[in-house]
């Protein structure tokens, strides 16, 4: 296989490999190469669900999303382009952070794409973190905050009261490298524990708008048969929606992660 980086702030491209084909050993030193790029793209992979399924196991337990899932796949979503109004994901968020025990990747591949535009945005939250001031640091490693799928439920129809809620540090630490990460998102993000609402909303702007400076991020353009991983314990993402009406097909499964620290 083939390795090169995608841009400076985060991705690296794997080329020359089939996913079907990884054994421990690979999949190791993938693992190397997700925790320092963070983002994964496998170009050319013809993929059979099982077979996605598969690979994404060597990372560990498949989780299952709440609100619905491909018939006969209960840990595999379908995301169809249905239009910009219909589109639940035009906003900068990490996935499930609700959950006690959010998902640590996230992996999408590609079954059909737009000829232009429909990319995903990536934005690096340890960059985020390394370029707060020393004041600011202090301040955010000192807070928790609660985080909600209220808005998400209400969005497929389901009850809000019955929707997940979690606590978790703004600044997180990466199990596996030791890097520290901002873990705060516009989409579940609602207040800071022991703070008011209203209290936490200036300081949640600021580091919304902080987290996803241009030199933070990077976009992935999508091609059929491109299967595209990320680290959910250290990157926000954002699903661009300008493409019209062409047709967008991704299959999405997750795989479980611990709880933030």
């Amino acid at each position: 296989m083939r390795v090169r980086q995608m841009a400076a702030p985060l991705g690296a491209i794997v080329e020359d490999l089939d996913v079907r084909a990884v054994d421990a050993s690979t999949a190791k030193e993938l693992n190397r190469l997700f925790c320092q790029h963070h983002v994964l793209v496998f170009p050319k992979q013809q993929l059979t669900p099982d077979e996605q399924i598969a690979f994404a196991e060597h990372w560990g337990e498949l989780i299952p999303f709440p609100y619905g899932s491909l018939p006969g796949y209960p840990n595999i979503i379908e995301l169809r382009n249905r239009g910009k109004a219909r589109d639940v994901n035009q906003h900068w968020h990490s996935d499930m952070t609700y959950d006690p025990t959010p998902p640590k990747l996230t992996m999408l591949y590609a079954l059909e794409a737009p000829a232009i535009g429909g990319e995903t945005a990536f934005a690096n939250q340890i960059l985020a973190y390394q370029e707060l001031s020393a004041g600011m640091k202090k301040l955010v490693g000192s807070l928790v905050a609660t985080h909600s799928a209220k808005d998400l439920a209400r969005l497929y129809g389901q009850d809000p009261d019955q929707a997940s809620e979690a606590e978790h540090p703004v600044v997180r630490t990466h199990d596996e490298s030791g890097e520290k990460a901002l873990y705060v998102c516009r989409a579940f993000t609602r207040q800071f524990q022991d703070w008011s609402r209203q209290e936490s909303k200036a300081l949640l702007d600021y580091l919304y708008e902080h987290c996803v400076r241009p030199e933070y991020q990077a976009r992935h353009q999508w091609q059929a048969g491109d299967l595209v991983m990320w680290d959910n314990r250290c990157l926000l993402h954002y699903a661009v929606h300008d493409h019209g009406e062409d047709p967008r097909l991704i299959h999405r499964l997750q795989v479980q992660g611990t709880s933030p620290v």
